[in-house]
């Protein structure tokens, strides 16, 4: 199990908002690895659209990284419901 934990953190997903303009890469520790904004998305006079895209990446990178541990959970555990996984 510990060993699965840590291959886990080293795996990633990609999530993105604003059709690609900004990237968020999350591993299996959900933890956040990396923020890309392309230049085009940056308004000074719209930075509540740039801080709602940064946040809606970033959920659905740690969303992603959740079902990818999941599943890899529910690998080796059969499908049981362990407390705690």
């Amino acid at each position: 199990m510990m060993k699965m934990q840590e291959e886990l953190a080293t795996q990633t997903v990609e999530a993105s908002a604003g059709g690609g303009m900004v990237k968020v890469i999350a591993n299996g520790g959900q933890k956040i690895e990396s923020i890309t904004l392309e230049k085009e998305i940056v308004d000074p006079e719209d930075i509540e659209m740039l801080q709602d895209l940064v946040m809606a990446a970033v959920n659905d990178a740690l969303n992603k990284s959740q079902e990818m541990v999941s599943g890899e959970m529910s690998k080796i555990t059969g499908g049981m419901n362990l407390p705690g996984m």
